[in-house]
Order: C-alpha cells, then structure tokens, then sequence
C-alpha cells in the first residue's frame, strides 16, 4: 500500500496501548480519530470506548479501514480533510490520532475552535510540535502556538517516541500530548490570540517594535514591558499588557 499524505505508520504495539490508554483511561461513548492511516490506533482505541468515527482524507486509507473493520458496527470512517469538518458535530466526544506533521498547528487550531465539544485531546506529533505546545515563557521554545495553546487547554507531554516505532521512519523523535480542555469565552480568546500573534509576529524584536502600528507608538511606550520581547511575558503577563492597552481604545488597524 503506497504511502501519501505525509504519512508515517505507528507500529509499535505497547507505543500504540498507552496512547489509546491516555486517551480512554475509562469507558468513553464516542472517540474521534484524526487520521487513522491503516487502523494501527483504531483497535486499541475502539477496545476503549462504545462508538468510534475515524476522518480520513486518503481514499485507499478509507476503503482498507473499511474491509479491515467490516461488520464493526461501533465503527465509522469518514472519507474528508478533517481540516473541513466542525468537530462540534461530535459533541461531547475525545479526540485522538497520529497526527501528519505538516498539519499539527492547523489541527490544534481546529480543535480549540470547537471548543465545549471535546473532554480530552490526546495527539502524536513531532517532538518539537510537542514541546512548543508546552513551553513557558523563556524557553526555546516558547511563542504563539504555546500561548494558543495554553489559552485553550492545560498541555502535558506524555512520554516521546522514537523514530523506530513507525514505519517508514520519520527522520525525527516525536511526542505524545495530552490537551484538556479549559473555560475560555470565545470573544475573548479570538481578541487576545489576535494581539499575542502580533505580538510574537518578529520574535527577536520588542514589544513596541511589534505592536505601535496598532496601538499607537506613544501608549506602547508607556508600558513597562515594551523594551521586552513577547518570548519573555508569561501568559498572564501577555494578558495584563494586552487589558491594559485596549482600555486604551480599539486598535489602529
């Protein structure tokens, strides 16, 4: 079966029972599976829980999930860029899969944007995707997709797997990430996740630099945190900046 998509095949089967594990560490009614390949977590996964809907975009993917779990009636593939799928479709529902590493960042987006819908995340993904997700400020690192991710959800890095488990053997280590959903209004979150992309936007340059266009030169210079870069603001801090300016008035542009 010819590999496409960007697609690297978990093969290891205690890898594969401690993801299904994490994600369903009790009985779940419905679990969500992102690109279930040829099915290697589908298994493990469906032992778990009473219904199971794979997404899958590869149409060989589909109809080989569909010979191989014929008369499963707990399962269903969806043949669809999960890309274009609302997941609040689904709710109340886990997420879980082995995810493509071109698309991580755009998945995780997917996924806080039907925020409500799921109870828990639970993601392979390139080591880096992983540790970036979970950063603090400071750190290497650390920059928008840690802040978009910790807005929306408490991120916990599992365990790392190595390039060995898979088949073909990606050229890097990769992570298992767990999400678990936090309360955030979505006005809000869109407002601030705005500012904080602006704010990491050049990420060696300082706040001032990054954000006067549009807040106004003079209400940035007037902020005790200007002369810093977004990297070295925690959250918090992010948050108390970006209250304080737009107490100010709306943006420039």
């Amino acid at each position: 079966m010819p590999r496409k998509f960007g697609q690297h095949f978990l093969r290891d089967q205690a890898v594969l029972q401690r993801i299904a594990a994490a994600a369903c560490p009790e009985t779940e009614p419905l679990v969500i599976e992102i690109g279930p390949g040829r099915g290697a977590l589908t298994r493990p996964l469906l032992s778990r829980c009473e219904k199971l809907i794979a997404i899958e975009v590869d149409p060989e993917m589909v109809l080989h999930l569909e010979r191989q779990m014929a008369g499963e009636e707990r399962f269903s593939v969806r043949h669809q860029d999960v890309l274009k799928v609302d997941l609040r479709e689904f709710a109340p529902c886990v997420i879980a899969g082995n995810l493509p590493y071109y698309i991580s960042s755009p998945i995780a987006s997917l996924v806080f944007a039907a925020a409500g819908a799921w109870k828990r995340a639970v993601f392979l993904v390139q080591k880096e995707v992983a540790m970036r997700m979970a950063a603090q400020q400071g750190s290497r690192d650390y920059g928008y997709l840690s802040v978009m991710t910790q807005v929306h959800a408490t991120a916990t890095i599992l365990f790392t797997v190595p390039p060995s488990a898979f088949s073909p053997p990606p050229k890097v280590d990769s992570a298992v990430i767990l999400l678990e959903p936090k309360v955030v209004d979505a006005e809000y979150a869109r407002r601030f996740l705005q500012f904080a992309s602006r704010s990491f936007l050049h990420k060696r340059k300082m706040l001032r630099n990054n954000l006067s266009a549009f807040y106004g030169k003079a209400n940035l210079e007037a902020q005790p945190e200007a002369t810093l870069r977004a990297e070295q603001l925690s959250i918090a801090q992010l948050e108390a900046l970006f209250a304080r300016l737009s107490s100010l008035g709306p943006m420039l542009s």
